[in-house]
């Protein structure tokens, strides 16, 4: 005995069967370190038994896959370079699902200039195919501002058809894709389209007619307004002054700088406006990494993925909320840049890019007693996946005042019985009618 608590001896069997025994038995649940220890030192002691206790947790496989991460998020802030030149590089996306026009267009095509910050809105049809996507940047922004040196944007299919790599190929401009879901990377234009959206919402509530016949004047206003990274308006980056309009409007006359005055003129507000997003980058850096933390990994390295699980139609939502947060363990086959890692995934993830952004990894602490299933799952280009039922274990008719309800407790893939759900049978013929073929 020690201080009235039972001690434990020295690498026994006991000590193991003790730490799994209040760990996940079914009457502790999977408990976290701290609240383990406790429970345990209250009867029990051993030598670094705090320690030991911490250890046995972080090499629980259940724990490494089902619970949420508590520590700030991985990945210090890498901004993306300066551009040299107006409309050198430019970042692009869609805004799409909105309403249709008598015109039929529903989605807005953004396309933004990393350095004056100056953008176009080019509304479109959901039935557009690449090569009308490739027609409309000839001739909505090659035509204005010449062929970028690079493009930033998302791994949207449009922009990872043959058809826009052999254009951009033959135009000379390099394509860079954010990693699998994590739009952080382009966030000057997921910024915009936010803005662009409170734009389409106010001009529903002020103003008649469709969308789309406001949206040049919504791409007027935000290029004629004044940003406060670059502390002056787009057009003014872009043109030298801004441009007149009912509200704002200046002397017209005849400019006079001419040649080399014109283009030391030119070239002195390009570095201010350089100097102005350096700043700006900065300052937004040292606020951001205050809430992340620096995570690396070597190569070899074997880590989870986090993945988002997702329901059907389904009315009782319990399986989403149960399923696991982190697949795998996958391993690291190469490091790409500061904070994005290449990783060796099986077929069934055909659909995900294989470069991910560290906040997306945890590591894997391996024990040799862990039994990883590694049954295939289907995950989309987002990172979800659709839980498919195994076979109906029990129904049910719930009675109600005025009208019966049949249900039906499935079973579902990758999942125990215990977490067996009961569904609407009504609905479940309609989602799977394959479970009830006899």
């Amino acid at each position: 005995m020690f201080e009235g608590r039972l001690c434990v001896p020295k690498d026994s069997a006991v000590k193991t069967e003790l730490l799994t025994e209040a760990h996940s038995s079914p009457f502790t649940m999977h408990p976290g370190s701290t609240k383990m220890y406790q429970n345990l030192r209250s009867v029990y002691w051993w030598r670094n038994m705090k320690r030991e206790v911490a250890d046995f947790v972080s090499r629980c496989l259940v724990c490494q896959q089902v619970k949420a991460p508590r520590q700030r998020p991985a990945g210090l802030l890498q901004p993306l370079s300066v551009p040299g030149w107006k409309w050198e590089s430019v970042s692009m996306d869609f805004i799409t699902g909105l309403p249709k026009t008598l015109k039929g267009y529903k989605v807005i095509w953004v396309v933004v200039d990393r350095l004056t910050k100056s953008a176009h809105f080019v509304p479109g049809k959901s039935t557009y195919t690449a090569s009308k996507w490739g027609q409309l940047y000839m001739t909505e922004i090659v035509r204005l501002h010449g062929v970028p040196v690079s493009i930033i944007s998302d791994k949207d299919a449009r922009f990872t058809s043959k058809f826009w790599k052999g254009l951009q190929l033959a135009l000379g401009t390099r394509l860079d894709f954010n990693t699998a879901f994590h739009p952080q990377t382009d966030g000057q234009t997921e910024r915009l389209n936010q803005v662009l959206e409170d734009m389409l919402r106010a001009c529903v509530l002020e103003f008649s007619g469709s969308w789309d016949s406001h949206l040049h004047l919504m791409e007027f206003s935000y290029n004629n307004s004044y940003q406060a990274t670059i502390g002056m308006a787009p057009f003014e980056a872009l043109y030298g002054k801004c441009c007149r309009s009912p509200v704002c409007w200046g002397e017209v006359g005849e400019q006079r700088m001419l040649g080399l005055e014109l283009m030391q003129t030119t070239n002195a507000a390009i570095q201010k406006i350089r100097a102005r997003m350096l700043t700006a980058q900065s300052r937004q850096k040292s606020y951001a990494d205050v809430r992340r933390k620096n995570l690396e990994f070597e190569v070899g390295d074997m880590v989870f993925l986090k993945v988002a699980p997702m329901k059907g139609v389904m009315r009782f939502v319990k399986k989403g909320k149960l399923s696991p947060r982190f697949v795998g363990p996958f391993e690291i086959l190469e490091r790409i840049g500061p904070v994005a890692y290449r990783l060796a995934l099986p077929p069934s993830f055909s659909a995900v890019h294989y470069v991910f952004h560290v906040s997306m990894l945890r590591r894997y602490v391996a024990e040799p007693t862990h039994v990883v299933d590694f049954e295939p799952l289907q995950v989309s280009e987002n990172l979800s996946y659709e839980e498919q039922p195994v076979e109906v274990l029990a129904r049910e008719v719930k009675k109600l005042r005025s009208r019966e309800i049949s249900l039906v407790k499935v079973l579902w893939q990758n999942h125990g019985v215990e977490e067996a759900t009961w569904e609407r049978e009504e609905d479940m013929r309609a989602q799977y009618p394959e479970l009830f073929e006899a």
